[in-house]
This record gives C-alpha cells, structure tokens and sequence, in this order.
C-alpha cells in the first residue's frame, strides 16, 4: 500500500497561482515589466566579456574583460609571486614528502625564465595596452625587480630549507624595511600591479561605455555568474566590477538598478566575432533583471510607512515606533517578540533588496530564539501566531459558510 501524500494539493495549487509555472501570477508580473522595459538598455557583465543590449531588438555589442584583456594574465603572474610564496612556506610546516622544494624549484625556474622574456619592448609593442602608453620602462623594470627578488629569497630558502619562514618572507619581501636592503617591498609591488589591471579594465570600460552613449538613468545592469573565487563578488560593496560600472556612468546609475546575479545565466566568451549565442540570451536576462525588479516594486505599495530598503543606506538601525529612520541599508535587529516595526521593516526589506531571499526575512531571529531556549520550540514565541485572536476554526467555517449563503 503506497504511504499518504504528505502534501496537501490545494495548498499547493494555492503556491502554484501566485509563483513557481509559466502561468503564475508572479510569471505574469515578470512578463509585464519585461514588455515595459524592452527598450531600455541592459548592460551585462560576465566574469570575462561586457556585454551590452541597446533595447528594441538591435542586436548585442561585446567588450573582452580581465582574462581576454591586455597584459593581465602576466600582471597577475607577478602579483601572485607573493600568494606563491608564502604557500611554500605553509606547505612545509609538516611536510614529510618534500613537495615544497619541487614547488619551489618549478617556481624558481619559471621566474628566470620570465625575467629574461621581460623587457621594455615586450610591454610597449606586443602587450601594447593604450592605458600604459608611457610607463612600458616603468612597468619592465618593476617586473624585472620583482622577479630578482623572488628568486634571491628562493636560492637562499632551496639551500637553507629554515630560513623559509613567515617571518622572513614578511621582513625580507613584503614589508618596508632597510631601503638599501629591500628598495620596494613585494607589498608594494602587488599594489601597483593590482592597480594597472583595474586601471586598464576601467580605461577600456569607460571609452566602450561613453562610445555607446548608455542612458544609465534607464538601464538595467546584470553582473553574472562567477567574478573571481567562487565567493567573491557577490555585494555591491565587494565586487570590482560593480565599482567599475558605477564610476563608467559618472554615478549617473543608480545603484539599484544593478543587480549581482551570480546563478545567472552566462554566455561563452564570442570567437571570431560570433555573437549568436550572446543575442540568444538576451530574452533571458532581461527577465531575470525585469522579474527581480518587479517584485522589489513591490515593497513601497505593500509596505508604505515602514523603513525602505536603500542599497546606499547605512549599517543596521534599531528601530522603534514614532522614530523618524526612512530607509535602511540592512535587516534591522528585532529587540523582542512583539518588535513589530522591525518585524515589517524586515518584510520590507526582503522584498527590496535583491540580496535577500524573500522567506528569510525572521529565519535569523527564529534560530537565535532557539538557541536561547535549548531548541525546544515550544518554549519561543512565533510572532504573529503565539497568543493572536484567531477565532476557532469550527467558529471560522461557521462564519465562512454564513458569508457563502
């Protein structure tokens, strides 16, 4: 005999009408503002490309971006010399199988063969960016130094395994110290190499973005998928490429009309200048920003009176009845069970703030609340339900049945 459904179908037909199918009513708002947003421009950033959608049905243009970009990958392979140091030095604490010395000699031969390919004509005629025009010796000497370095503090640690060591990497490489014994520290030079990538990604960014002429009161911006580690990026406050993006339109964006959408959808970086595949998704991107959108809308029609979700407004707020806070820039704390301005502030502020998702909006304060009470959940109180006048629900059906006649 099959075990009892343990679902209820009409309470989840009921879940089905407003969202999760195709014909929902949430599918249906989603339709509607991508219909009304058709002509705006939709700008998407991928962890490669750029890729811009100028409404109306015309056709996507395409910007390469950090791996397919001049100079970053061997930027990049002189930034992580410092990385690549101190993991030598954590893998040898407790290293029987001497992995760390193969590592270190692969590294060492690697940056002599580096330096001797460095060279001011390497940055001024095949790397070539326009954003270095004019610092190629600059650039060739600071890569020629770094690799110096690097391969000094090696031979010494291959022929004397103690020196390799936290302590000496930091006070022989990557701080300030004696200048005549250390003229620029490796800390330094990760700086600078982190800042020419940024200011080349930004350079070619802001000329593609003023070529276009982008209406960035109107446009709809995506950041998707993966930017970096697979943690990175994912806040306004702690994606480059946001920051990018927003200093590209002289701030003339606002800031919640961008969203980081790292489960988007992303297209492959074009090949010979196919760009098939990009238009392909554009459909699919403008409703995910469209959808997103409409439902944050929601929140001022629902929700007027209370605290709105502002991406620029401040640090968590206390709030309390009769207070004068309009906007907040995170969940507000809620003092008790009864804290009922947080509480709706909360529901508020998961409808507008695309980082929330919408059934978290108490999850935290309900887990606290077990913790508290040696998770017996009949010793908290479920706002909202606990100790509310709900009539019986013989006294509801009663009354129900009444309303039908």
């Amino acid at each position: 005999m099959p075990a009892p459904s343990q679902e209820s179908p009409e309470l989840i037909d009921l879940f089905t009408t407003y969202t999760a199918g195709p014909d929902s009513i949430g599918a249906h708002l989603r339709d509607a503002a991508v219909r009304a947003g058709a002509d705006d421009p939709l700008l998407v950033v991928t962890g490669a490309d750029m890729a811009l959608y100028p409404g109306g049905g015309r056709p996507p243009t395409v910007l390469g971006f950090r791996l397919s970009t001049r100079g970053f990958k061997e930027l990049a392979a002189v930034s992580h010399l410092g990385p690549a140091l101190a993991s030598l030095a954590a893998l040898k604490r407790g290293d029987e199988r001497g992995v760390w010395r193969a590592d270190a000699l692969r590294l060492l031969t690697e940056v002599r063969r580096s330096r001797a390919a460095n060279d001011v004509a390497l940055w001024r005629d095949r790397i070539a960016a326009p954003s270095y025009r004019g610092r190629e010796e600059a650039i060739a000497a600071m890569v020629d130094y770094s690799c110096d370095l690097t391969e000094r503090y090696l031979v010494r640690a291959l022929a004397d395994p103690a020196y390799l060591s936290e302590r000496t990497l930091r006070e022989d490489y990557l701080d300030d110290g004696d200048p005549g014994e250390l003229p620029v520290s490796f800390n330094r030079i990760m700086v600078a190499t982190f800042f020419l990538v940024g200011m080349d990604n930004a350079h070619r960014f802001i000329t593609w973005c003023d070529v276009q002429g982008v209406d960035w009161e109107r446009a709809m911006v995506v950041i998707a998928g993966q930017q970096g580690r697979p943690t990175a990026g994912v806040t306004w406050r702690t994606s480059s490429v946001a920051a990018i993006v927003l200093a590209a339109s002289r701030h003339k964006l606002p800031l919640d009309r961008l969203y980081m959408a790292p489960h988007a959808p992303v297209f492959a970086t074009p090949a010979d200048g196919d760009l098939s595949e990009v238009a392909a998704l554009e459909p699919a991107l403008r409703a995910l920003w469209a959808g997103t959108r409409a439902t944050v809308d929601l929140g001022a029609t629902m929700f007027e009176g209370y605290p709105a979700f502002s991406p620029s407004g401040g640090d968590e707020a206390v709030l309390s009845f009769g207070d004068t806070t309009t906007e907040v820039g995170e969940m507000p704390p809620i003092r008790s069970d009864d804290d009922w301005r947080a509480l709706v502030t909360r529901l508020r502020v998961v409808m507008e703030d695309p980082r929330q998702l919408l059934s978290g909006a108490v999850s935290d304060y309900a887990a606290q609340q077990l913790v508290a009470h040696d998770n017996d959940p009949l010793a908290i109180t479920v706002p909202g339900l606990d100790g509310e006048p709900y009539p019986g629900l013989a006294a509801a059906r009663e009354t129900a049945g009444r309303r039908a006649v």
